[in-house]
C-alpha cells in the first residue's frame, strides 16, 4: 500500500459527476497493407478484432495499472494506492464499431461520449477502447486514465513505449503490459530509481509503520525549501503577488469561466511543424511561444464570433513538466510546474500580440528557472489549485474572477517518425485532457512526425460549436506567416 501524494489527491478530492478527473488521448492508425477491416460471413475475424484479443490475453499487467485508490479509517483519513490482483482487462480494454460513414466526425462524437464518463473507483482507474471502422483504412485508441495515477506527459511516454520505427514488427505490447527488464517495477508500481518531488511531497502523509522513510524524506523536502536562495524566495514571492506580472490571477470573466456539464465536446487536427517553424524564425520566439500565438488567434476569433470578446486579454495556465526530456524516473503522479500566460487577446495586430506573448512567458520561465524541482511542484500545485474554489464550491463558478481563461498544454512527442504498432502506421496523437467547473475549455497539443497535433476538450453545453475553433486556428497561423 503506497500513500497518494498531495498534489495527485487533489484530482481525487476535485472529481464530481460533472468534473472528470482524468486525461487521454486518440491514437489515430493506418491499417497495415493487405489487412481486412470487416468481419466476414466464413467468420474470420479482421485486423482490429484479432488485435483486441491478442492484447487482453496472456498480458502480465504493469502494477501501475493494476492500481486502486482506498480511503479508509484504517488508512487514518488519508488516501491511499492498493493493488487489484485479479485486474478484469475485458473490463478496461473494449472494442468499439464506429458508426457509419465513419468519418473524423463520428470518432469524434464518440470520443467525446466516452471521454465524459467517469472513471470507477472500485477499480484501477483507466480505460482503453480499440475503435475500428473509420475511413480510409484506418482505426483508432482512445485511452484514458485519472490524473491522480499519472500525468499526461508520462502517460504519453507510456504510450510511445509501446510503438516502433519497424513497421515489419508484430507482436507488440499494450501500453498496460509490465516494461521490459530495463524499466523494471517495484510491488508499488513505481519504477525504480530516486525519488520524484511528488513522492517527497507524500512522505508526509506515510502510515506510521513508514515513519522512519517519512522522516528521511520530509528532511530532504526542508532542506530543499530551506535551500531556496533570497533572490528566488523573492521571485516565488512576487509571482504569487503579481507584483512584476500584469496578467497573473487577473483574468477577465468569458463564456468559458461558467459553470460545466458533465458531457463533453472533442475536436482535433494537425499541422505542419514546418509552418510554425517559419513563424519561429520570423519573430525569434520559441515554438510553445508561436504556438500560443496561435491559440491565441483563434479564441479571439472565436469569441468575436460569439460577440463575446472581453476587452482585456485572456490568460492561460500553462503546466511545465519537471520531468527528465526522456520521461525517465517516476512509474505515476504528478510532476509539474506552472505558468500564467498573457494571451493578449485584445490585440488586433497579430505581431503586438506575439511579442506580449512572448514577454510573459520569457517572465514567467525567469521566475520557475530560480526555483528548485520541489520549489516548482510547490507553485505547480498552487497553480493548478487556484482554479479549485469555483471548481468544488456549487454556485461559485461565474461568479467571481478566475484566475486564468483556460489551460494550454504542449507535451513533447516522441522524436522518432513514423512510428508502427503492429504493424500498423500511427498517423496522429491527439491529446484529450481536463476541463474544470469555471475552466470549460482545455487545448492540448502534441508533437509527432514533423506535425503538432492539437486535442481540444470543452464542455458540450458552455462552449457552443467547439469544431469552430479548428477552422480559426488555422486563420490564426495563416495571419502569423504573413508578419
Amino acid at each position: 500500500m503506497t500513500a497518494v501524494g498531495p498534489l495527485d489527491a487533489m484530482f481525487l478530492l476535485g472529481e464530481t459527476r460533472e468534473q472528470a478527473m482524468h486525461v487521454g488521448g486518440l491514437m489515430l492508425f493506418e491499417l497495415p497493407e493487405g489487412a481486412r477491416d470487416q468481419v466476414f460471413p466464413d467468420g474470420t475475424r479482421d485486423y482490429v478484432s484479432r488485435l483486441y484479443e491478442d492484447i487482453t490475453q496472456d498480458q502480465t499487467v504493469n502494477p501501475l495499472f493494476t492500481r486502486r485508490v482506498r480511503h479508509r479509517a484504517l488508512d487514518l483519513g488519508y488516501w491511499s494506492w492498493d493493488q487489484d490482483r485479479d485486474i478484469d482487462l475485458e473490463y478496461h480494454v473494449r472494442l468499439s464499431g464506429l458508426a457509419r460513414p465513419g468519418r473524423y466526425r463520428e470518432l469524434f462524437e464518440l470520443t467525446s461520449r466516452l471521454h465524459g464518463t467517469l472513471l470507477d473507483r472500485r477499480r484501477p482507474l483507466w480505460e482503453m477502447h480499440l475503435i475500428e471502422g473509420v475511413q480510409g483504412r484506418r482505426f483508432a485508441l482512445y485511452s484514458k486514465i485519472h490524473h491522480s495515477l499519472i500525468d499526461g506527459v508520462t502517460a504519453l511516454k507510456w504510450m510511445q513505449n509501446t510503438l516502433t520505427p519497424d513497421p515489419t514488427r508484430t507482436g507488440m505490447p499494450a501500453p498496460y503490459a509490465l516494461p521490459d527488464a530495463e524499466r523494471e517495477v517495484d510491488e508499488a508500481g513505481a519504477l525504480s530509481g530516486l525519488p520524484t518531488a511528488a513522492e517527497l511531497f507524500s512522505a508526509v502523509s506515510r502510515l506510521p509503520g513508514e515513519a522512519g522513510k517519512a522522516v528521511g524524506g520530509v528532511g530532504r523536502l526542508m532542506a530543499d525549501v530551506a535551500g531556496l536562495s533570497p533572490v528566488g524566495l523573492r521571485s516565488a514571492l512576487r509571482a504569487l503577488r503579481h507584483e512584476h506580472s500584469s496578467v497573473a490571477f487577473q483574468a477577465p470573466q468569458t463564456v468559458f469561466n461558467q459553470p460545466i456539464s458533465a458531457a463533453r465536446r472533442f475536436a482535433a487536427q494537425s499541422w505542419p511543424m514546418e509552418r510554425l517553424e517559419k513563424v519561429r524564425a520570423m519573430t525569434g520566439a520559441t515554438l510553445n511561444d508561436v504556438m500560443l500565438a496561435m491559440c491565441s488567434g483563434a479564441l479571439r476569433n472565436y469569441l468575436l464570433d460569439l460577440k463575446a470578446l472581453p476587452d482585456k486579454g485572456l490568460t492561460a495556465m500553462v503546466p511545465v513538466s519537471l520531468r527528465a526530456a526522456d520521461g525517465s524516473g517516476t512509474g505515476g503522479g504528478n510532476s509539474l510546474a506552472t505558468l500564467i500566460a498573457d494571451l493578449a487577446t485584445d490585440e488586433v495586430d497579430p505581431e503586438q500580440r506575439i511579442r506580449r506573448i512572448m514577454d510573459s512567458t520569457s517572465y514567467g520561465k525567469s521566475v520557475l528557472s530560480q526555483l528548485s524541482p520541489t520549489q516548482n511542484l510547490m507553485l505547480g500545485a498552487l497553480g493548478l489549485g487556484s482554479a479549485g474554489p469555483a471548481a468544488v464550491i456549487p454556485g461559485l463558478a461565474g461568479r467571481t474572477p478566475p484566475p486564468y481563461n483556460l489551460v494550454i498544454s504542449n507535451i513533447p512527442g516522441p522524436a522518432e517518425s513514423p512510428l508502427y504498432w503492429n504493424r500498423s502506421r500511427l498517423l496522429g496523437t491527439y491529446p484529450a485532457s481536463i476541463v474544470l467547473n469555471g475552466q470549460a475549455l482545455n487545448i492540448s497539443v502534441t508533437s509527432y512526425d514533423h506535425q503538432l497535433h492539437f486535442g481540444l476538450i470543452g464542455c458540450r453545453r458552455t462552449v457552443p460549436h467547439l469544431q469552430r475553433l479548428l477552422g480559426h486556428l488555422e486563420m490564426s497561423l495563416s495571419e502569423l506567416e504573413l508578419l
